[in-house]
């Protein structure tokens, strides 16, 4: 017993001592730019969100809200897969001047950053974006068909979030085991944009 205490006690001393750290490398620069980044993407895709889809049918309106939860699982993949793939894999492709390498090595070493991003940003705009389009749907539905609105809204409601976590669970197991090879695309994609 007091070895487990003991060796709890030095887990606690090594957090605090790796937390300093942190606490003096926090990039309030970056914090600020991600806060402006995050309200500008949600205002923009809300803002095309809500003028397009009450104007559309269900069908389309059933579409675009896919579209923002597979837009949504996609990016938290990528973020998933930075923070697991193996940076030395990356140096060497880089070394041998492989297309998109040295972005995908920036990204490792900006792990963090790149999934916030994706994460957090994309992804939770876009989760909060299909939950207002199927509330947008939820409203069609029930002026057209005459349901009720409470079981249409939880039913709706239901079905947005089991096909989104859903989606992650599946997504994230899938970016853990094939995180190299979905960092490299990914950092292909972003290096044909940069070559552009």
């Amino acid at each position: 017993m007091k070895k487990q205490k003991s060796e709890f006690k030095n887990l606690v001393e090594q957090t605090k001592k790796r937390e300093k750290i942190k606490k003096e490398q926090v990039d309030k620069k970056w914090i600020i730019t991600i806060i402006i980044i995050s309200f500008s993407i949600s205002f923009i895709l809300s803002f095309i969100a809500n003028l397009t889809i009450p104007n559309f049918n269900i069908y389309i309106g059933i579409i675009i809200t896919l579209f923002f939860i597979g837009l949504g699982i996609l990016f938290d993949i990528v973020g998933v897969a930075v923070t697991a793939a193996d940076e030395k894999v990356f140096h060497s492709m880089a070394a041998r001047k492989v297309k998109g390498a040295n972005v995908a090595v920036k990204f490792k070493k900006n792990a963090d950053k790149v999934s916030s991003f994706c994460c957090d940003v994309i992804g939770d705009i876009c989760g909060i974006i299909s939950g207002a389009a199927g509330t947008t749907i939820c409203a069609i539905i029930v002026t057209k068909f005459h349901t009720d609105l409470l079981i249409t809204g939880l039913l709706i409601t239901a079905i947005v979030s089991s096909i989104t976590i859903g989606g992650k669970a599946i997504g994230k197991s899938f970016a853990m085991n094939k995180s190299n090879i979905i960092l490299y695309e990914f950092a292909r994609v972003v290096y044909n944009f940069y070559k552009k």
